[in-house]
């Protein structure tokens, strides 16, 4: 009877798992065949399709830096970004050759076989200087300009129109901000004294904001605090005979792109040189027209894109960092006083 018992509760598990399997199995079944019958497939939200198509915001950490620039050096600062190796080039050059001021700086730069954006940004040592320094951000800002520019160019205007609401844009004696329907253009109240912004990116705009990974504040050109102030007055006068002088540079906010000259920016190189060394232009940039996979970043070994890092925090604008040395401040004109915050 004992023995019985036992055999009977075993025959009754036994029944029980067979009992279930068929469901187990049936439901595998349905699931294994759900991608040809489109029944069970899971579907992703509605919600993560639309933010993953128009991912808000994802330059805004690329353009935060030069956003509240005036129109034409935003103008020569994309274009330039394209050619990052030129960039270290000339900053390089610019070290060497400190005591070339005026006219005659000018005329030297004009020889080097440099893009008409990097020879511009020689009338602006310090936002050259900067660039360099911060050459990750440079080729990301680069990348992102190549491949998508009324994208950038509407970060652009995203984040002026953040600093305006947040108080810190408006028209100062240094400059003139004018507002036509959605968009807003900053132009230097004087056309022949360009007075630089100095701001901290990262809190101007409003609501903190992640730095840019290894971003390094420049002397100079930024704040330790959420307003904006000027610096010296920089004379672009003198450079107004060279084709790539202050005024032949505009940004074009309607149609995405760059006007130099009075036409639309192309860059003058569209393949990439040997970058073992950066000597003669050994980079070269491409057309700034959004080319689909075209990178303009010729450092591999930069992390591109603009997108903070889990571990990164908005850190302070300090004037640290080993920042470099520019010996003989300003060129190109000279000095005019100007300074204030407002």
């Amino acid at each position: 009877m004992k023995w019985s018992k036992q055999s009977l509760a075993l025959l009754v598990s036994s029944s029980l798992v067979f009992a279930t399997a068929p469901a187990v199995y049936a439901d595998e079944a349905d699931l294994s065949a759900a991608p040809l019958t489109g029944q069970v497939a899971p579907q992703p939200s509605a919600e993560a399709a639309q933010s993953e198509q128009q991912s808000p915001g994802k330059w805004d950490q690329v353009v935060a830096p030069v956003a509240l620039y005036p129109d034409a050096l935003v103008a020569q600062i994309l274009a330039a970004s394209a050619f990052p190796s030129q960039i270290v080039e000339a900053d390089r050059w610019m070290r060497q050759h400190s005591r070339l001021k005026g006219e005659a700086l000018a005329k030297a730069v004009d020889k080097q076989s440099w893009d008409p954006s990097v020879k511009a940004l020689t009338q602006f040592p310090a936002v050259l200087a900067n660039m360099d320094k911060n050459l990750s951000w440079t080729s990301a800002l680069g990348d992102a300009y190549a491949n998508g520019p009324q994208d950038v160019l509407d970060a652009i205007q995203t984040m002026r129109r953040r600093a305006q609401q947040a108080g810190h844009l408006q028209s100062t004696a240094q400059e003139t901000v004018t507002t036509d329907a959605q968009t807003i253009a900053i132009a230097p109240a004087n056309p022949q004294t360009v007075y630089l912004p100095q701001y901290d990116p990262w809190l101007v705009y409003g609501g903190p904001l992640v730095a840019y990974p290894g971003w390094v504040a420049y002397p100079g050109l930024f704040l330790d605090g959420p307003e904006i102030a000027f610096g010296l007055g920089i004379g672009v006068g003198l450079f107004a005979g060279f084709g790539w002088g202050w005024h032949a540079w505009g940004a074009d906010w309607h149609h995405g792109g760059l006007t130099f000259n009075h036409g639309r920016y192309i860059a003058h190189g569209r393949t990439f040189g040997h970058v073992g060394g950066f000597h003669g232009g050994g980079f070269r940039g491409f057309a700034a027209h959004g080319h689909g996979s075209l990178h303009s970043g010729a450092f591999s070994g930069f992390a591109h894109g603009g997108m903070a890092r889990a571990d990164s925090s908005r850190g302070h604008s300090s004037f640290g960092g080993g920042a470099h040395a520019f010996a003989g401040g300003f060129h190109g004109g000279g000095f005019h006083g100007g300074g204030g915050h407002r």
